[in-house]
């Protein structure tokens, strides 16, 4: 543990103690190296008890009986496998690990044991493991090495499963065949070139996949594999380009698929496309929205399928032969994930969120119409009224672009202009949604400060034009409408101009790097995390199984031009523009953007003299997991906006 406080002080088992007075503190772990963070104290932990401690329940399979199912909950540090036999029944929890686990999948026919995944210390490095749910006893399937494996997908039968491995040289994604009961026998049975590789669906006999490539947010490609000639076959055109073919399912009818695809139109549309004559058909172009996600039946004959409306979801039912949908609209507005059929197909379990609480599952029933639920978490000690609800904003980039957003306005229990925190999801292809704002609230509630969660050019959810505008030689028009969003802020009557705060992950955190310079007299201060601080040693260093997949997005560093503009564009070389406070967040094992995109920032901005401050999880990678590195982290943000947004 390194911990280096702020402030001179002595400091004896977590106690400061000054001539007059000695405050309690709350002091990083083990596994955290903390430089330059002002003291905590623990009346400050006890402060936002109340809006920390709430977690969700996520669906994650259902057995094959259809009577009970697989949750992912947290009621110690990460996130573990529970079972749940009936709607607000007990939670039987069936792992206990260090590291999160998020995903598991049932033997198909009997449901004796599960397969899940795992990684250690968020190296993203997952491998498979098989659960006797008789014996609770857990066996690793996969190498165990530096590999990722997954995207399970099983025969009808139970007999084996395949799925997406990267072990046999760390960059290319293959497909492999596994009976769980033999591990030892896996098989490679299909070679590919590229880490963007991915099984869609199998065949009811067992003798072709769906495979899919995706090349970028704007390019993917769909094949045909037959499993017993090794013959790959391509479904779509790979010289098509600028267009998504993804999310392929084998339809009932024979010689045909389902899928979605932008060809032709700006957003997603749930289509078929029949394998012999390629005639597309689209059944969705009333939505002038994208769709995000679909599921079919386990007999084909009905399909659930969600759009993506201006950050919030829709959930409708179609008839597979007919073609007709209806909206479901017993549910609340929110958002809605990780939905699948149950084997008589007269029921659907989903996840499902609002601004005023998080995920929980529920069961909708066909026929009626009716959802029930069948978990309730607990918010911690936060009620309705404490929960700030997202107002959906829009405001004219310097192109006249339309760039929208969410904001969570203050408590009215505050007066005055209010002080702003602008937070940039990253992706950059992600998309910042109306979510509940959890731990945030303190924000909003305790603290008076403004929240702005913007979707930028290159967000996903707007259409495929939207999406590409940030690419390459065009990134920093991104950046410019975080310009034009201050703008907006010194335009609101309520909103402080001069208080504004910057913050963003991944992509979001060199959004967040590349503001603090490019803005420097509009902002207060910034939060960096896991953030690209210079493409050409991002490109150099992120893992091989995803560089290629980055570069047709950032830009190929091995270009001259293109490495010539990175360095023009760089946090890493505009430091000198940089006069404000910034904190640096990084996990150590972090195999996205690297650890050293961090300390070099960190240590440039040191030896120039400015402040900074630096906080880095040495069992954590690509943003933080475990429940004790991410409160020590919202305490340590909470300090420095008291010290340098508030003040």
């Amino acid at each position: 543990m390194k911990y280096s406080l702020l402030v001179p002080a002595l400091i004896f088992s977590g106690t400061l103690f000054f001539a007059q007075e000695k405050i309690d503190l709350i002091l990083p772990n083990e596994n955290l190296i903390a430089e330059n963070i002002a003291p905590i104290p623990k009346s400050l932990s006890e402060k936002i008890k109340k809006y920390s401690e709430s977690r969700s329940a996520n669906f994650s399979a259902i057995h094959p009986n259809g009577s009970e199912i697989i949750m992912v909950t947290r009621f110690a540090s990460t996130n573990q496998l529970h079972r749940l036999s009936r709607p607000m029944g007990a939670r039987k929890q069936l792992t206990f690990f260090d590291e999160p686990v998020n995903f598991a999948t049932y033997e198909p026919t009997k449901g004796e044991y599960l397969i899940y995944s795992k990684d250690i210390g968020g190296n993203e490095f997952g491998q498979l493991f098989r659960l006797d749910l008789k014996t609770m006893e857990s066996t690793m399937l996969t190498d165990g090495r530096r590999s990722q494996n997954g995207g399970v997908m099983w025969k009808k039968d139970g007999s084996g499963f395949y799925f997406s491995s990267t072990k046999r040289n760390g960059g290319d994604r293959d497909i492999y065949f596994m009976n769980p009961l033999k591990p030892s026998e896996a098989k490679l049975v299909l070679e590919l070139k590229g880490g963007g590789w991915g099984i869609n669906d199998i065949s009811d006999d067992g003798k072709k996949l769906l495979i899919g490539e995706y090349v970028s947010a704007n390019d993917s490609y769909l094949y045909l594999f037959d499993t017993v000639t090794g013959k790959l076959e391509s479904i779509t055109d790979r010289n098509e380009k600028k267009v998504v073919q993804g999310s392929a399912k084998f339809s009932k009818n024979a010689d045909e698929i389902w899928y979605v695809t932008d060809r032709d139109n700006e957003f997603d549309r749930l289509a078929t496309l029949n394998l012999k004559t390629r005639k597309i058909s689209y059944f969705t172009s009333a939505i002038p929205w994208e769709v995000s996600d679909y599921e079919l039946s386990k007999d084909k004959s009905k399909i659930a399928f969600e759009t993506n409306e201006s950050g919030l979801n829709k959930l409708y039912l179609m008839d597979a032969d007919s073609k007709k949908y209806n909206e479901v609209k017993t549910l609340p507005s929110g958002l809605i994930n990780n939905f699948e059929f149950t084997k008589d197909g007269k029921s659907l379990f989903m996840s499902q969120s609002t601004y005023d609480s998080s995920a929980d599952i529920y069961k909708l029933d066909l026929a009626s119409g009716k959802t029930e639920r069948w978990t309730d978490s607990e918010q911690g000690g936060m009620l309705k009224s404490d929960m700030s609800e997202p107002k959906l904003i829009e405001w004219k980039s310097f192109d006249q672009m339309k760039i929208t957003g969410f904001y969570y306005p203050v408590s009215k229990k505050f007066t005055g202009k209010r002080p702003v925190l602008i937070n940039i999801h990253g992706g950059p292809e992600g998309q910042s949604m109306a979510s509940s704002l959890d731990s945030g609230n303190y924000y909003t509630n305790e603290m008076g400060v403004a929240l702005i969660y913007p979707n930028v050019r290159g967000s996903s959810g707007f259409g495929k034009t939207f999406i590409a505008s940030d690419n390459g030689f065009n990134r920093m028009n991104s950046v410019k409408d975080i310009g034009a969003l201050l703008d907006w802020i010194a335009k609101q009557p309520e909103l402080d101009k001069d208080r504004i705060m910057i913050m963003g992950g991944s992509y979001g955190g060199f959004m967040t790097l590349a503001t603090a310079y490019e803005y420097a007299d509009k902002i207060r201060c910034s939060v960096d995390i896991v953030g690209i601080s210079d493409f050409n040693t991002f490109l150099k260093n992120t893992e091989e199984y995803r560089r290629d997949l980055r570069r047709v997005e950032y830009g190929d560093e091995r270009d001259p031009e293109m490495s010539a503009f990175f360095t023009k564009i760089a946090p890493l070389h505009n430091t000198d523009k940089i006069r404000k406070p910034m904190f640096i967040i990084q996990g150590t094992n972090d195999p996205r953007v690297p650890v050293t995109e961090a300390t070099q920032m960190r240590d440039k901005l040191k030896t120039q003299g400015n402040t900074v401050w630096y906080l880095e999880a040495k069992n954590e990678g690509h943003g933080f997991r475990k429940k004790e590195n991410i409160d020590f982290q919202r305490l340590a943000v909470i300090r420095f906006m008291e010290e340098y947004l508030l003040k």
